[in-house]
C-alpha cells in the first residue's frame, strides 16, 4: 500500500517524482566555463541541486551532461543518479530536456531543474511538489511565478512527458505550455530562490550585493576557457 502524506489541502497519495538536471551548456556568457562548478561555501552549485532534490522527494534523478562532461562528471559520480550525455547541446535546453526524459524511468511526474541555481534548497523542491498535488482539476504542469516572472524547477505530469517525446525534436517544456496554456499553473510564490539562476558575471556580482553570497571558481576554472 502507497505512503500517504498529508498536505494542506488533505490526503495525497504518494506520488513516484522523477527529476531531469540540466547541466549541459557550454556556459559561453562565462567564459566557455560550466557555471554549475561555481561553488558556493566551497561546494558546486551542481552538488548543492543534487542534494535539493534528493533531499525535497525526488525519486529518480537524471543529469544531463553535453558541454564540459568529462569535468562534470566526478561531481555527480558518488550519487546515485544516473547521467546522460548530451550529443548535440548546442541544438539548446529543449534537446537536453528530451534526452533526460528519454533516459528517466517510470514515473508519476517530472521536475526539470537547472544545474545553475545556487539558493534552492530541500525545501524549495517539496514545496514544488506540493503545489502540484494540490494543482486542482486538469492541470498538467505547475511552474512557479515569482513577482510575475516565471521560476524553476517546474514539475508535469507523466502525461506530458509522453507528449513532449512524441513531438517534434525541438520542442520540451516551453513549446508543451505554449500549446496547452489552459492545463498551465503559474503557482504564485515570494520565493526568490526560484528565480535565481546565474548566467553572466553580472548574476554573479547582483548575488552577492543582493544576498551577501559569493560564487568562486575552482581553482583550475579560475580563468576564462581561450575561446577560438
Amino acid at each position: 500500500m502507497g505512503c500517504i502524506l498529508k498536505g494542506g489541502g488533505g490526503l495525497y497519495s504518494r506520488l513516484r517524482v522523477g527529476a531531469v538536471l540540466l547541466a549541459a551548456g557550454q556556459g559561453s556568457r562565462l567564459g566557455g566555463r560550466p557555471k554549475c562548478l561555481l561553488e558556493l561555501g566551497g561546494v558546486p552549485l551542481l552538488r548543492r541541486q543534487l542534494i535539493a532534490l534528493s533531499g525535497g522527494g525526488v525519486d529518480e534523478l537524471v543529469v544531463v551532461l553535453g558541454h564540459h562532461a568529462a569535468r562534470i562528471e566526478p561531481v555527480v559520480s558518488e550519487f546515485p543518479v544516473s547521467v546522460v550525455r548530451n550529443p548535440e547541446p548546442d541544438q539548446g535546453q529543449a534537446s537536453s530536456t528530451r534526452v533526460g526524459l528519454q533516459a528517466l524511468p517510470e514515473v508519476d511526474c517530472v521536475l526539470v531543474a537547472l544545474a545553475d541555481q545556487p539558493l534552492l534548497h530541500a525545501q524549495d523542491v517539496s514545496e514544488l511538489i506540493k503545489a502540484y498535488k494540490q494543482r486542482g482539476e486538469g492541470i498538467e504542469l505547475v511552474q512557479p511565478l515569482v513577482d510575475g516572472q516565471p521560476g524553476n524547477p517546474l514539475v508535469f505530469s507523466a502525461a506530458v512527458r509522453e507528449q513532449i517525446l512524441a513531438g517534434p525534436g525541438d520542442a520540451a517544456c516551453r513549446r508543451w505550455q505554449e500549446r496547452h496554456a489552459s492545463q498551465v499553473l503559474r503557482w504564485p510564490t515570494s520565493n526568490r530562490r526560484y528565480a535565481v539562476d546565474i548566467d553572466t558575471e553580472q548574476d554573479i556580482e547582483a548575488l552577492a550585493q543582493r544576498t551577501g553570497h559569493q560564487l568562486r571558481w575552482p581553482p583550475d576554472l579560475a580563468r576564462p576557457a581561450m575561446q577560438p
